[in-house]
């Protein structure tokens, strides 16, 4: 069913139903559903029209729901326990939420995500299987993903070293006529799974980027599908009932009066889903200078926490809703609270998003579709590789007590900026939690948005917005020192070179545009370096 909306939103609520009247007038509905591209643009540029390819996929692929739950059973019965996807950004963080939200079903195998180089991150990966019994799923849109076909090179030459068969034990997902389509050929994948290309990879969930990895679990992709096309339906209405475009309204408006902190609340049940919307709305919006930034996973403080730069979004499908929501609102933060008819709902959650972020585009005059800026970093990153970069970004040890270059950094902060960790660490369960609490401790102290991510997978998502968004941000790069290293076969290089040149080509990245960053060396034991930093912040207070 459509999202239920109830908006608390303050002196903002004459902007919104002013924007969702004139919309209306303009027929955007209809314009968009038509594939209009002068909805976002007055000349015709690449990836615009040719990227809305997602608006008619609720549709388009429930007439694939009884391949996939056949393939799916195919799996089940020839006894995988585990999936492993190989994949970066658009590519990995639906499936992560699937897997995450609904679980794999009795019988069903569990759902791994690789989409970390960190040589610690592909042995913890490589601990948990039986590869005898793992299938694994090859996800890249352009088929050129250097991480993804790093991981596909480690986990090949696994199997052959270990003497099991190798083409039947991987499935391909990318788009039609791409080097990895063409690699599946060569090397005899069980099968391969091509999208559209009019969808891109971060409005991909509902191709079978994420359906593959649904079916796989055991989720019920129909029912996943159903919801997604409740909400399609619900995105063709006028004025406050379309969900989508008064969502898109809401995010839009709120940036433009400087409220472009977008801080995402969710029950229980759907904990997992801000890691995906954030990759959407950051990489979507966050170029020419603006953009919304999603903030996710923050523990919610009261009123006087906050500065007045927030839009809070709770998502509720189990639980009570927080009290603080409720303070907020009556301090006069808008506050958005979308309910959904449970967790199994998350389709019809993802199409609203999609549609809201497009509409929240033509609110700030931006192109939703591409990603200017990812590239950047990309290509610096090979460059470190292959030592091209002269000098090194520098790196402190931040020994106890020593507060003085955090202070300093801190400091450097302009108004109304965000705080960005940046970690090229294992994503383990220790690592959140000490990330966690040394974001919070950084929040107390400015009272800024903070936001998280791994490297290298968030150079997939919010590093579009750290390079293209708002200058008003500050950066803190957390590296560490791999006790071991893991070569990538088929090439010459190492997962730990890898690691080190992305996180190198990044600093050079925000370097470049004059960004105030950080970078700190948590040495060989991350989680201890991340206990010193966390003291060491503390102790500004």
């Amino acid at each position: 069913m459509p999202a239920d909306l109830d908006l608390s939103l303050g002196p903002l609520a004459e902007a919104v139903e002013s924007r969702v009247a004139g919309w209306d007038s303009d027929g955007l509905a209809r314009r968009i559903w038509a594939k209009d591209p002068t909805v976002w643009a007055e000349t015709k540029v690449p990836e615009l029209a040719d990227r809305l390819g997602w608006l008619s996929l609720p549709e388009e692929m429930a007439g694939q729901v009884v391949d996939l739950e056949s393939f799916a059973t195919s799996i089940r019965e020839e006894g995988f326990t585990h999936v492993v996807l190989l994949g970066m950004g658009g590519s990995s963080l639906a499936p992560e939420v699937f897997q995450a939200t609904f679980g794999n079903a009795s019988g069903y195998p569990e759902l791994l995500v690789l989409d970390s180089t960190h040589p610690g991150s592909v042995q913890r990966v490589d601990d948990r299987i039986d590869l005898e019994h793992t299938l694994f799923l090859v996800a890249s849109k352009s088929g050129t993903t250097l991480e993804t076909l790093s991981f596909f090179r480690y986990f090949w030459n696994r199997l052959m070293v270990g003497g099991h068969p190798q083409g039947e034990r991987f499935v391909a997902l990318t788009d039609p006529g791409s080097a990895l389509e063409d690699l599946a050929t060569e090397r005899g994948f069980r099968r391969v799974f091509t999208t559209p290309p009019e969808v891109g990879g971060r409005y991909s969930a509902l191709t079978y980027f994420g359906l593959v990895p649904a079916a796989l679990i055991g989720a019920d992709i129909g029912g996943l599908l159903s919801g997604a096309a409740a909400a399609a339906n619900a995105c063709r209405r006028a004025g406050l009932d379309n969900s989508g475009l008064t969502l898109g309204a809401v995010w839009g408006e709120a940036a433009l009066a400087g409220r472009n902190k977008l801080t995402v609340v969710t029950s229980p049940g759907l904990a997992a889903f801000p890691n995906w919307l954030e990759q959407l709305i950051a990489e979507s919006t966050g170029k020419d200078g603006t953009g919304i930034v999603p903030v996710a996973g923050e523990d919610l403080a009261e009123p006087d926490g906050y500065g007045d730069d927030r839009l809070f979004v709770y998502y509720h499908a189990d639980g009570d809703s927080p009290p603080q929501l409720d303070r907020l609102a009556a301090a006069g933060h808008p506050v958005v609270r979308i309910t959904l008819d449970g967790v199994q709902d998350v389709g019809g959650a993802m199409f609203d998003a999609e549609m809201a972020t497009a509409a929240a585009g033509a609110v700030l005059g931006i192109h939703p579709f591409n990603q200017p800026d990812v590239q950047v970093a990309k290509e610096l990153a090979r460059k470190a590789m292959a030592g091209e970069l002269e000098g090194g970004a520098p790196i402190v040890a931040v020994a106890p007590g020593d507060a003085t270059r955090v202070g300093r950094w801190l400091a450097s902060a302009p108004e109304d900026s965000y705080i960005g960790l940046a970690a090229f660490v294992p994503m383990t369960a220790e690592a959140v939690e000490s990330l966690q609490a040394l974001r919070h401790h950084l929040r107390h102290l400015s009272n800024f948005a903070t936001t998280v991510g791994f490297g290298p997978r968030f150079l997939h998502s919010t590093g579009q917005l750290h390079k293209g968004g708002p200058a008003a941000a500050i950066f803190l790069q957390l590296v560490d020192e791999p006790v071991f290293d893991l070569a990538v076969p088929e090439t010459d290089f190492t997962f730990g070179r890898l690691v080190v040149g992305q996180a190198e080509g990044d600093y050079r990245a925000l370097e470049e545009r004059h960004q105030s960053v950080l970078r700190v060396q948590l040495g060989s034991d991350p989680v201890g370096g991340l206990g010193t930093l966390i003291d060491t912040v503390s102790s500004l207070a």
